[in-house]
């Protein structure tokens, strides 16, 4: 990991908080509103953006343009710009689109910050809900409407016992669906829909799992150090780093980790 001075890391906090000040506002003032439209990013399916993920984006870049203008960004919106500290910053200003259109509270705004190892810090923030997860840079808490408190997952428990999220029930590719859907009758319960507030919750020790796959770099990384700072793991499902995309296992803990790893692997 990078080294990083005690001025270092409160400017690197601080600019965080910054980013996701500003992206609840330019994401609130489009949420549940009435004509908001979404055009789809690809020809094949419906992966739409709306004029909040674009602005949310434009904002938060603009925030590091003043204060970090040596950091690298990637943004899932608009691209990658090189840096030159070893820093990298990884947006995704609506996390959940599809949910976002719906109405439902459970997107979020993805803050990270990387060196060449991987995420050192992460913001998961849900705006509606007034919410917000931090990890990494020896912070583990989350504010919101019940005030602040200190993130910390499940302990270990057997896997007949545990609750299980994705997004999507088809899960990847139909070997990857096939893989979790061997996983699904293990557990105790399966939820479906959650985007990115399901890392939130495996953090705040409400959940055990988090099984995806065909996931981006800017999906994962805010995740990963706000689970990680709590004490859980995330993986690919085969066990190695996750953060450049794809696969993903978050787990609260490593022996529920080990046993969901095992059962995904065992077709």
């Amino acid at each position: 990991m990078t080294d990083l001075t005690d001025a270092e890391t409160a400017d690197i906090i601080a600019t965080a908080a910054e980013l996701a000040d500003v992206a609840r506002v330019a994401t609130l003032g489009h949420f549940r509103s009435a004509g908001l439209l979404a055009e789809s990013k690809t020809d094949g399916g419906f992966d739409p953006v709306t004029v909040a993920d674009r602005l949310a984006e434009d904002l938060m870049r603009g925030v590091l343009a003043r204060r970090r203008p040596r950091d690298g960004v990637l943004g899932e919106e608009r691209g990658t710009i090189e840096g030159t500290s070893g820093l990298t910053w990884v947006l995704d200003p609506i996390d959940g689109t599809r949910g976002y259109l719906s109405g439902t509270p459970t997107w979020g705004v993805l803050i990270a910050v990387a060196d060449q190892t991987g995420p050192i810090y992460g913001i998961i923030d849900q705006p509606f809900i007034g919410e917000r997860f931090e990890g990494g840079l020896g912070r583990a808490e989350v504010t919101g409407p019940m005030g602040r408190f200190d993130l910390r997952c499940r302990p270990a428990r057997a896997l007949g016992d545990s609750i299980l999220f994705t997004t999507f029930p088809e899960v990847g590719t139909p070997e990857e669906g096939a893989a979790f859907r061997r996983l699904v009758p293990r557990v105790r319960l399966t939820r479906y829909g959650m985007d990115c507030y399901a890392y939130a919750l495996i953090a705040a020790g409400q959940i055990d799992l988090v099984v995806e796959a065909g996931l981006q770099t800017y999906d994962l990384m805010a995740p990963i150090a706000v689970i990680e700072a709590a004490g859980g793991i995330v993986t690919d499902w085969q066990g190695g780093p996750a953060h450049d995309g794809g696969q993903v296992l978050a787990a609260a803990n490593r022996e529920i980790h080990a046993a969901a790893l095992q059962v995904l692997n065992a077709g």
